[in-house]
């Protein structure tokens, strides 16, 4: 179950808030982790197995946090946990990626392990890095270990971020899960958020997706040089607003219910350098690769060295996050490769000259989402070859991307203004009045017409 579904929209969701809102306050917990179950279950009908290993990682998880808090020997519970964790995680996504590369490296000397390509259970990326963050936290007296199971197992399933993010710490909603408030108010601006990434993920994402698609279905080797630029900015919008989409809704559905779970882009295609970008974009993700990688290794303070080595190994890490994939590794050693250059040298020159650093980022995105978004290596040479206007193809077609752009042209258009503020700005003008309302409303049934009429079509994020 998705939220850009009507499942979720028209059934889970009415029937969880009219259970949540009149029951006692220290019944809500309960509820919360019981729907929150459902909610995951329903998605792993499949693979049943699923729901027993995110149980698993809930009490294993809170018991090793209670060893962790009251045992002398706190630092072997906490490297256990950190192996139990990242085990699954390993088993599940990187092991067929790893067992093929052995293989191929050693399969001369007879050397073989099974090549088993397991089912990448939902969320385990994102609810992995959450138990993480809160085990570390509570071996370095950040924050008390949760005693109520519940509470605990509340924030690891909670529906709103369980299976894309935003990346929680226990610290940033510990508070909320013992004393909430259910404000009207609250409710409100979270059902505005809600509705704003319903359009955004239905009405922009995947509109604009479908042109990616198409030239996927094409060929990159069969496609003019136009096509192939056209096709990347639409694949850099489809991403951005398929993912800050979920990330509204789920802080929509968080401020609904009482939380208040963090902001997750602020604008990232307005940044004028790869450094800004990253620290717009996922900025959850960012956080916690800077807190529980960069700085135990060093951060910035042992020099330009230290520091270049520190990045590197965090974009390997982010890239690999993203999937068990060469593609992956390459396009999280190029994106640290700009970020150093623009540390070493480039930096001042993008502060500087304003129109610079925005000609360097129009080129510079859709070229890196290029690495990101194609997993097979050789696809990925022929259509950077592609984005050379001098480059020949196969039965290419030089005029071919006037009927994609006729065809998408207007939806790139609007893509496009809705990466800046001003869509923001004409809304906080209409606040609170009967404009705001019809906007809004508009938005909502224009996005439910949409996914009656076609089918469903998940979030790009939970593939990693």
């Amino acid at each position: 179950m998705v939220f850009s579904s009507l499942e979720f929209i028209f059934i889970f969701l009415p029937i969880f808030l009219l259970f949540y809102f009149p029951i006692s306050k220290k019944y809500k917990n309960i509820l919360l982790f019981l729907f929150s179950i459902i909610f995951y279950a329903y998605g792993s009908l499949k693979q049943p197995y699923f729901i027993l290993l995110i149980l698993l990682s809930v009490i294993v998880n809170y018991f090793l946090a209670l060893k962790i808090e009251g045992d002398k020997n706190s630092k072997k519970y906490l490297i256990g946990g950190i192996i139990y964790n990242f085990g699954w995680l390993f088993l599940f996504k990187y092991y067929f990626f790893f067992a093929t590369e052995f293989n191929s490296l050693l399969g001369y000397f007879s050397i073989k392990i099974p090549e088993i390509d397991f089912i990448l259970p939902i969320g385990i990326s994102f609810y992995t890095f959450q138990t993480i963050s809160y085990l570390i936290d509570v071996y370095k007296g950040e924050v008390k270990a949760e005693k109520r199971f519940v509470n605990f197992g509340t924030y690891i399933v909670m529906f709103p971020q369980l299976i894309a993010g935003p990346i929680v710490t226990y610290k940033s909603i510990q508070k909320e899960l013992n004393h909430r408030k259910n404000k009207i108010d609250n409710f409100y601006i979270g059902l505005k958020y809600f509705i704003m990434g319903l359009g955004y993920k239905v009405l922009l994402a995947n509109r604009i997706g479908s042109l990616w698609s198409d030239i996927q279905m094409i060929g990159f080797d069969s496609i003019s040089t136009p096509l192939a630029y056209l096709g990347i900015i639409a694949f850099s919008f489809q991403i951005y607003f398929d993912f800050y989409g979920y990330s509204l809704m789920a802080i929509g559905l968080g401020k609904m219910l009482g939380f208040m779970l963090p902001i997750n882009f602020d604008y990232p295609y307005l940044s004028r350098s790869m450094t800004e970008f990253w620290r717009r974009w996922h900025i959850t993700l960012g956080s916690w690769f800077k807190k529980y990688v960069y700085i135990p290794l060093g951060g910035n303070r042992h020099g330009i060295l230290k520091t270049l080595r520190n990045l590197l190994i965090v974009w390997l890490f982010t890239g690999l996050w993203h999937g068990a994939s060469w593609n992956f590794v390459l396009w999280g050693l190029v994106t640290f490769a700009f970020i150093a250059l623009e540390k070493i040298w480039l930096k001042p020159y993008l502060e500087k000259h304003k129109i610079f650093s925005r000609i360097y980022m129009i080129i510079l995105i859709p070229f890196t989402w290029s690495i990101f978004a194609i997993t097979n290596l050789k696809d990925l040479g022929t259509f950077l070859v592609r984005l050379n206007p001098f480059s020949k193809g196969v039965n290419v077609y030089a005029l071919d991307y006037v009927k994609y752009l006729n065809s998408y042209g207007i939806l790139l258009l609007i893509g496009l203004l809705f990466c800046t503020r001003i869509p923001d700005k004409i809304l906080k003008n209409c606040k609170n009045g009967i404009l705001e309302i019809i906007l809004y409303l508009i938005i909502f049934w224009l996005s439910i017409y949409c996914l009656c009429m076609e089918a469903n079509d998940p979030f790009l994020y939970f593939r990693f």
